[in-house]
């Protein structure tokens, strides 16, 4: 006779595992909003500059002489005009350089816990530099037009908004410790060892001589004088 083969117990599909939904990073969004409020307000006052005032022509104004006055300066360099060029390539070089800024302060703020006057510093540096990069695609130079001076010395130098931005981010991660300090782990009282309860005593059996003596002893109060029971 053929043997019957036994029916293989079919297995349950295993139910599919929900993935926990990861909370929104919230470290973006000091950054983002002080990025884009120094980049919105740097380039608002260029166009209000060059192309309302018309400052590349007029070349200077007086506001608040000497304190503060708008003198137009086309900057192919950094800061204070360093790495200046007329060459075309060093034009590009800085704008990959700027750009290459800005990625490592996003790495680093994604990749750390920072606080938040290192989210705002990081900001204020991308917001800066991203204003610069604007200026150097569309104009070929960075436009510079605040001046400030003092009596009696006059200050060769002008900047602008994104300059400040970014001295006072790169200021702020350098000086500031960036990340938070993690919070100390609450330590737990150690246990009170129990001292276990004393157990009583277990009766030990009367000896066999004890007994004899015992058994004696109620002989003697039974009986009287006369040796006869009660």
């Amino acid at each position: 006779m053929a043997e019957t083969a036994t029916p293989k117990p079919r297995k349950s599909p295993a139910a599919p595992r929900r993935r926990a939904k990861k909370p929104p990073p919230r470290v973006w969004r000091p950054v983002l909003l002080t990025a884009g409020l120094i980049f919105l307000l740097d380039q608002a006052l260029k166009y209000l500059v060059v192309h309302v005032l018309q400052l590349d022509r007029v070349r200077e104004i007086d506001l608040l002489d000497p304190w503060l006055n708008l003198r137009m300066a086309w900057n192919q360099g950094m800061n204070f005009g360093l790495f200046a060029s007329d060459v075309e390539v060093m034009r590009w070089v800085l704008i990959a350089i700027a750009i290459a800024v800005c990625l490592w302060v996003g790495i680093w703020i994604g990749r750390s816990k920072p606080t938040r006057f290192a989210q705002i510093s990081a900001g204020l540096l991308i917001g800066g530099a991203l204003g610069n990069v604007v200026d150097r695609l569309l104009y070929g130079a960075v436009a510079d037009f605040l001046n400030m001076s003092l009596p009696g010395w006059r200050n060769p130098y002008s900047f602008n908004v994104a300059d400040i931005a970014i001295f006072l981010g790169a200021l702020g991660l350098v000086l500031l410790p960036p990340e938070r300090k993690p919070e100390p782990k609450k330590r737990r009282a150690p246990a009170r060892p129990r001292t276990p309860k004393p157990r009583p005593a277990a009766e030990e059996p009367p000896a066999a001589g004890d007994e004899a003596q015992a058994e004696l002893a109620l002989d003697d109060k039974t009986r009287d004088g006369a040796g006869n029971s009660r």
